[in-house]
C-alpha cells in the first residue's frame, strides 16, 4: 500500500538530530500548556469568582478548534510539509498564551484556549507526521511513543514550573511564560530539515477531510481522553475538597509516569500488539481513575494517577499504529489529523461533562464516571477495533 513512497522518500543525514530538534518544538508548546493547568482553575474559581461548570468549558474549551483544525493541519502538512505547519501552530500556541493577559473575563479565557487548541493541534498532528516520516517502519511504535514524551514531559515539567511562577510573582508572570515559551519552538522548527516532499500524484489526490481508517482507532482514543480531560480540570479541586491538597503533585506524578512508561515499555506496541496493549491500558486506566475518585489521603491519589499514567501512555501509540499501519505516507499527516482530533473531542467533551457531574453529584462522581468510560474504551478496542485490524497487522 505504501512501499513505493516510501521508498522514494528523501533521507535525513541526521535523523536522530532531527528527531530531537521535533521533539524540542513540541516540549517548548507543551510545557507553556502544562504550566496553566494547575494555576488556571484557580484564577477562574478565586479572582473570576465562577463555578465547577465554567472551569470545565474553559480548560476543556482548547479542545474545539484542535478538533476541527487537526484534519486540516494534517493535510496542510501533507500537501505544504511539515515545518511551515509546526512553525504556523507554534505561533499560534505562543498566540494564546499571551491572550491570558487580556482582562476579557470568561469570555476571553475562552478565546485563549481556542487559539491554544488551534496551535498545540497543529504542532501534534504535523510534528507526528515528521517524526513517523523520520522512523523505520518495525520501530514506528516506539518512535510515536517516544514522541509522545515531548507532551508529557511538557505536562510533568509545565504544571511546577507554572506553580512556581504563580508562588513568586503571580497569574501575570505564568500567563507570560506560556507566551514566550513557544517561540523557542518556532525557533527550533525554523532550522530542522523537513525530509516530506510531496510528489505530483499526492498533490493531485483528492481526499476526504476525515480519514476513514482513522475513525474506529479515534472512537476509542476519544473515550479514554474523557478521563484525561476530567483529570486537567478537576484533581486540583478534588483533592483540596478533601483536605489532601498537592493536585499539582498528583498530576506531575501521572505525566511522570507517562515519561517513565514510554521510555521503559514504549516498544510494547511493537513487540506486543497494538490491540492487547491498547485494551489492557484502557482497563487499567479505569482502575486509575477509580482510585483517585475515593482516594481521602495523598499516596492513594497518587497511586492512582501512576495506574492512570502508566496505561494512558500506552494508549495513544498503540491506537495510532494501527492507524498509521493503514494509509500510505502521502496520507499520514491527514489520517493522524483525523486521529488526533478525536483527542481533542475525549478532552473537550470531557471537561465540561465531569464539571456537570461534580455540579450534579460530587467531584468524586465525576472521576468515577471517567473510569466506566474507559472501560467503554476497551471494550470499543476489542470488539470493534480487533475483529477489523488482525488481518492488516498480521500482514506488517
Amino acid at each position: 500500500m505504501s512501499g513505493s513512497s516510501e521508498e522514494a522518500r528523501p533521507l535525513v543525514a541526521r535523523p536522530g538530530l532531527a528527531f530531537a530538534g521535533v521533539f524540542a518544538v513540541t516540549f517548548f508548546g507543551l510545557v507553556a500548556v502544562g504550566a496553566v493547568l494547575p494555576v488556571l482553575p484557580r484564577f477562574v474559581r478565586g479572582p473570576l469568582d465562577a463555578g465547577n461548570v465554567a472551569v470545565g468549558v474553559i480548560v476543556g474549551s482548547y479542545a474545539i478548534t484542535g478538533l476541527l483544525l487537526r484534519p486540516f493541519a494534517g493535510r496542510l502538512a501533507d500537501h505544504r510539509g511539515r515545518k511551515p505547519t509546526v512553525l504556523i501552530g507554534s505561533v499560534l500556541v505562543a498566540l494564546g498564551g499571551f491572550m491570558y493577559l487580556l482582562p476579557l473575563g470568561v469570555p476571553g479565557l475562552i478565546a485563549a484556549r481556542l487559539v491554544l487548541g488551534a496551535g498545540e493541534g497543529t504542532v501534534f498532528t504535523a510534528g507526528s507526521a515528521w517524526i513517523v516520516d523520520l522512523a523505520p517502519v518495525a520501530r514506528r511504535g516506539r518512535v510515536i511513543g517516544l514522541y509522545g514524551l515531548a507532551v508529557w514531559a511538557g505536562l510533568s515539567i509545565g504544571p511546577l514550573i507554572g506553580e512556581l511562577l504563580l508562588q513568586v510573582s503571580g497569574y501575570t508572570l505564568v500567563w507570560v511564560f506560556a507566551g514566550v515559551a513557544p517561540l523557542f519552538g518556532a525557533l527550533i522548527a525554523s532550522r530542522l530539515p523537513d525530509p516530506f516532499r510531496a510528489t505530483p500524484h499526492s498533490q493531485g489526490e483528492q481526499h476526504a477531510l476525515i480519514e476513514r481508517e482513522a475513525v474506529r482507532p479515534g472512537a476509542a482514543l476519544a473515550l479514554g481522553s474523557i478521563g484525561y480531560g476530567t483529570m486537567t480540570a478537576f484533581v486540583v479541586l478534588h483533592l483540596e475538597s478533601r483536605g489532601v491538597g498537592h493536585g499539582a503533585a498528583v498530576f506531575g506524578a501521572f505525566a511522570t509516569m507517562v515519561v517513565l512508561t514510554r521510555l521503559i515499555g514504549g516498544d510494547l506496541p511493537d513487540r506486543v500488539g497494538p490491540i492487547r496493549v491498547a485494551v489492557t491500558a484502557a482497563m487499567v486506566e479505569a482502575i486509575g481513575l477509580a482510585t483517585i475518585a475515593i482516594a481521602h489521603s495523598l499516596p492513594a491519589a497518587i497511586a492512582g494517577a501512576l495506574a492512570m499514567g502508566a496505561a494512558f501512555s500506552l494508549l495513544y501509540p498503540s491506537l495510532s499504529l494501527i492507524v498509521v499501519s493503514r494509509v500510505s505516507d502521502t496520507r499520514r499527516g491527514a489520517a493522524l489529523g483525523t486521529f488526533t482530533a478525536f483527542f481533542d473531542a475525549g478532552v473537550g467533551f470531557g471537561a465540561p461533562l465531569a464539571g456537570a457531574a461534580a455540579a450534579l453529584s460530587s467531584y468524586e462522581g465525576a472521576f468515577l464516571l471517567a473510569a466506566m468510560i474507559a472501560l467503554v474504551s476497551a471494550a470499543t478496542t476489542a470488539f470493534v477495533i480487533a475483529p477489523r485490524s488482525r488481518p492488516l497487522l498480521a500482514s506488517r
